[in-house]
Order: structure tokens, then sequence, then C-alpha cells
């Protein structure tokens, strides 16, 4: 069992990452909420990691925080929810966000997540109201991502890393497109998170 990961962010490809332990490459997926904060390219990180192993894949996910880890666990522990759909999860709704959905019944916050329908969703608060605090988790939306020199598809990436995430092409192209239009120079995790932004509840 791979429990943490210490290394050189090698590269960013949302969700996946590429850390370096000397010398070997460790593929994992994190959430956006983890790729928001991650350090620019060839930096050290650090991630607590969770092993997902099934009969056609191993996984391993990854995040800044042991508290998201163990948001992760809780989360594929309910009936139905998988690694790829807490991930999604994740990727719109940190700590607090989602611990403020379950406490206000926000069904609607919860079924904007690709895959999740109002029984999920609806399980979900029921089977997290007892399991998660209000205060749980930090919320910090400034992306950390590397600033490369040679010019990127910022808009092809973001649309790349919705789609990873679950969400169909069309809905990840107009998400992107409104993002886009709000901010015209932003990178791709800007796009992402702006994209992202009206999962979370006010």
């Amino acid at each position: 069992m791979i429990g943490r990961l210490r290394g050189s962010l090698a590269a960013i490809q949302p969700p996946q990452l590429l850390v370096d332990v000397h010398g070997v490459g460790y593929e994992v997926l994190a959430p956006m909420t983890t790729v928001f904060e991650l350090p620019p390219l060839g930096q050290e990180v650090q991630l607590y990691t969770h092993l997902s192993v099934s009969e056609t894949a191993q996984q391993l996910f990854g995040f800044l925080r042991e508290s998201d880890r163990q948001l992760f666990r809780t989360l594929i522990k309910v009936n139905g929810v998988g690694p790829k759909m807490a991930l999604a999860i994740l990727s719109g709704l940190d700590g607090k966000a989602l611990s403020r959905c379950v406490a206000e019944d926000n069904v609607g916050a919860l079924v904007k997540v690709p895959g999740v329908g109002k029984k999920t969703a609806e399980r979900l608060i029921i089977e997290l109201r007892d399991k998660l605090a209000p205060d749980l988790g930090d919320a910090n939306d400034i992306p950390l991502m590397a600033a490369g020199a040679p010019k990127v598809d910022h808009v092809g990436e973001a649309e790349s890393a919705l789609a990873a995430l679950g969400y169909k092409p069309t809905e990840a192209s107009k998400m992107v497109a409104r993002a886009s239009k709000e901010q015209p120079d932003a990178d791709s995790a800007t796009l992402i998170r702006l994209a992202l932004k009206g999962m979370v509840p006010a």
C-alpha cells in the first residue's frame, strides 16, 4: 500500500499528475481542489495517497492534505459512489462546501456532479450527515499551475480535464466557453476553476 509520495512534480495533465520519486514516475489522479494548489513543475510536492484496486485497474489518488484523503475515503464508502465519482465530487466541492451541502440538504449542488443523480445525492446527504463537520476542509481557490514557456491550448486542456472528470464533451465545451468569456486570458487551471464554480453553494 502506497500511503504517501514525496518527489518532484514532473507533469500536470488534470486530473492526472506525474510525480518523480528518485527516478520512478508515479501517475496520480488528483481532484481539481488539489491541482489548484500544486507548486510549479519541477518543485517538490508531497501527496497523501490512496491506492484503489479493481478487477480492471489499479489507480493511485493523491491529495495535498490528510483531511482531503479522509474525505475521499469517506465518500467511496457510500453505496454507489466509486473513486471516479468521488474525484469528481471533490473537484467541484472542497470539504467546507461539501459539508455545507450536507448540512443544508442541498441536493441541487450535488446533482451537478457528473454521474450523481438525485437518489445518489440524497444518499450522500444521509450517509455523510453524521460524518462531516461544518468546517471540514480548507478553502483555497488560488490556482498555482506552472507557467510554461511554450504556448499551450488552455481551452483544450480545460475541456479535456472536465471530460476526464465525467462531463460530456459538449457540456465541458460549454462550461469552458462561459469561463473563457469571463476571463479570456485565463490559464487552464483558472478556466477549470471558473467552470466548476457554479457547483459551490454560496
